[in-house]
């Protein structure tokens, strides 16, 4: 007899519905991308830097009006932040399917990375940016 099993319409629904944003460190990324402190975020916006550090830690959801403030200061549109693939809209750099694969990981891991682990990733990153050629759009 074949092996049967049985989704109840709630997993089905939870199976579909897509991955929630982790805002925070979606800033976090954004910020580190443009080689920023978040005490220049603090300047820039008059946020607190112990209340971006909350932010980008998962402890509490900026408002709109935040988030608007954030984007802002990085010189970015509000809309980046929700971007299903905001790596391929990064900087206006043309990467390809591979180099998308591979940054989007990288994102991923850096999220549980400690802050010095996150700094050097950072620096090999750029190490790695300066010798490869892109193309700019």
């Amino acid at each position: 007899m074949a092996n049967m099993q049985t989704v109840t319409l709630e997993e089905q629904f939870a199976a579909s519905e897509p991955t929630p944003i982790n805002i925070g460190a979606t800033i976090r990324d954004f910020r580190l991308q443009r080689g920023m402190s978040q005490g220049d975020i603090e300047k820039r916006t008059g946020l607190l830097r112990c209340y971006l550090s909350r932010v980008e830690n998962g402890h509490t959801v900026p408002s709109l009006e935040t988030l608007q403030k954030i984007a802002g200061s990085l010189d970015m549109p509000l809309s980046q932040f929700f971007s299903e693939d905001p790596v391929k809209e990064t900087y206006g750099v043309t990467l390809s399917e591979d180099e998308i694969r591979f940054l989007t990981q990288i994102q991923r891991y850096s999220a549980n990375l400690n802050e010095s682990d996150r700094k050097l990733l950072l620096a090999m990153v750029r190490k790695f940016a300066a010798t490869a050629t892109v193309s700019i759009s």
